[in-house]
């Protein structure tokens, strides 16, 4: 069944719903076992098409990720010591889309772009020992209504992000904001104006003590943008893309 329009959904904390306008679901950083933080009664769609994973960290790819790509077996995206994480845990082959940072690769009526992303990861396996260190990744989701989003995973913000609004005119970004172990507000405003963005959607903060950045003071320093749109999605809640003005600067 096609919805037409793309609709990006907010789980909580970094995790995110892509629905395709064809009515694919596309996970980003999926975080459900244990989380907090999701509205009461949140469970694992039924269907999963593509799972797109920025870095190991446990708040950004979930604790029993082997036992869903196995019950629903999506395509999945991941960095290389991501992947190789999860092959080594007998995750089949076929299930992954392999590529690395600045490759395209097309598939399920969307293209997915790998992007460069600054902080530092590891993931916690099962015996609580940390291995696979790793550089994470954004990501650019290309959909077949013409709406495009930068997921920038967690990182710092970087001069380069200049290019990749430059090359990718990405629509809405995806941006985290709760300071400490990412960036903050200050630094979501340059990433936003680097990328030259109609629409943010900051996520990474206020589930934690220590993430104290806020969408209002990103508010405050970008209220100069007055093209600038700031979407504060709760969590479980839904944006739709059909009524956006989406043009790049």
């Amino acid at each position: 069944m096609s919805t037409q329009h793309t609709k990006i959904k907010f789980l909580a904390h970094a995790s995110f719903q892509i629905t395709t306008p064809e009515g694919r679901t596309i996970l980003i950083d999926p975080w459900y076992t244990d989380n907090p933080y999701l509205p009461a009664g949140t469970t694992i769609p039924e269907q999963v098409d593509l799972i797109l994973l920025t870095h190991g960290h446990g708040d950004h790819m979930d604790k029993k990720i082997i036992e869903i790509i196995r019950n629903l077996s999506p395509k999945v995206i991941a960095n290389p010591a991501v992947r190789a994480y999860l092959a080594n845990n007998s995750v089949p082959a076929h299930v992954f889309e392999a590529m690395n940072a600045g490759g395209t690769v097309s598939l399920l009526d969307v293209r997915i772009t790998m992007t460069n992303a600054f902080h530092h990861a590891a993931i916690t396996q099962p015996d609580g020992k940390q291995g696979y260190l790793h550089q994470p990744n954004g990501f650019i989701v290309w959909l077949s209504d013409d709406v495009s989003v930068y997921y920038a995973g967690d990182t710092s913000v970087f001069g380069d992000m200049a290019l990749i609004g430059e090359i990718y005119e990405p629509d809405i970004a995806i941006l985290p904001i709760g300071d400490r172990f990412t960036m903050g507000p200050l630094e979501a405003a340059f990433a936003t104006r680097l990328l030259k963005v109609n629409h943010v959607i900051p996520c990474h903060y206020g589930t934690m003590p220590a993430l104290t950045g806020t969408p209002q003071r990103l508010k405050e320093l970008t209220q100069d943008l007055s093209h600038l749109e700031i979407h504060e999605l709760k969590p479980g809640e839904e944006l739709e893309t059909s009524g956006l003005k989406l043009k790049h600067w």
